[in-house]
């Protein structure tokens, strides 16, 4: 507390009184007063992480408003789920950068991006979760693309639900990882079809599903653009169309609310005119 105080230039009590005060409004102990030296609790370490990062984004705007002066933001952090690397990350780089002196473009989950835009380690994401219960964003729809069957070279496609469920019988089935949103809504699937599929392989990222399939090690249930994300040669792979019902994934970019202007609106634009060229796009 004193060195705090000292810090501030206030005294001691000063800084005993304020923190007590934050204590009483919070109905949390911020500081272990049991031990010696002085330790934050739980509670106050999760204050300190949280505040830590408000006063960092407080300290940016002050040189944000000054770089606005010339055209340009100081930084854009963008989340790129997986299987938009292939397809997106040239094109968004070389958008950006006429947006920004520094841009990054960070691949991964789309579960992750979500949570580092909510807690402002991102200002944008582009992936498969448009997070529809969350106010204060703004989304903007790139594409839908169908789910549909994976299958080594050489396998019969099956056209009936029983035929996959024979084939379900006969092979692994090759999954995306249950962290991924693409993983949720394929088994959300399965179980709607009524197919009891033992699990075997899982993987996060496009390549490790479609490298089993070629492999001929099972078959999975993917969309186009994660095979090609893979990049694998198409003679070691067949796709097919998905028995029975079809579903869509839902291709969208989040941002938080009128915080970047047009860039986000202009940058979906583009975004969704790069992927409909890749084709197999609704």
């Amino acid at each position: 507390m004193s060195s705090a105080a000292r810090a501030l230039g206030l005294t001691q009590p000063a800084v005993s009184l304020a923190i007590s005060d934050l204590e009483r409004k919070l109905g949390h102990e911020l500081f272990d007063r049991t031990v010696r030296p002085l330790a934050v609790t739980l509670a106050g370490g999760l204050l300190r992480q949280r505040a830590s990062a408000l006063l960092a984004e407080a300290r940016q705007i002050g040189p944000l408003l000054r770089e606005t002066e010339h055209g340009k933001l100081p930084l854009i952090r963008v989340g790129l789920v997986d299987s938009l690397a292939r397809a997106l990350t040239a094109p968004l780089a070389s958008y950006l950068a006429s947006k920004a002196d520094e841009v990054w473009i960070l691949s991964g989950l789309t579960a992750s991006h979500a949570s580092d835009l909510l807690t402002r380690r991102l200002d944008l994401f582009l992936g498969v979760d448009d997070l529809e219960d969350w106010a204060g964003l703004e989304r903007w729809q790139l594409a839908k693309e169908p789910y549909v069957l994976l299958l080594p070279a050489g396998t019969e496609a099956p056209r009936t639900v029983g035929a996959l469920r024979k084939l379900a019988q006969s092979q692994p089935l090759i999954r995306f990882s249950s962290r991924s949103q693409t993983g949720l809504d394929i088994e959300s699937h399965i179980r709607r079809l009524g197919l009891d599929v033992p699990r075997s392989f899982e993987f996060d990222t496009p390549y490790g599903v479609a490298s089993m399939v070629a492999n001929g090690l099972g078959f999975a249930i993917t969309t186009p653009l994660c095979i090609r994300e893979a990049a694998l040669p198409e003679a070691g792979l067949i796709t097919a169309q998905l028995p029975g019902p079809q579903i869509t994934r839902k291709l969208t970019l989040v941002a938080r609310h009128r915080e970047l202007g047009r860039i986000p609106r202009d940058l979906g634009e583009m975004a969704r005119r790069v992927l409909l060229d890749a084709g197999a796009l609704q």
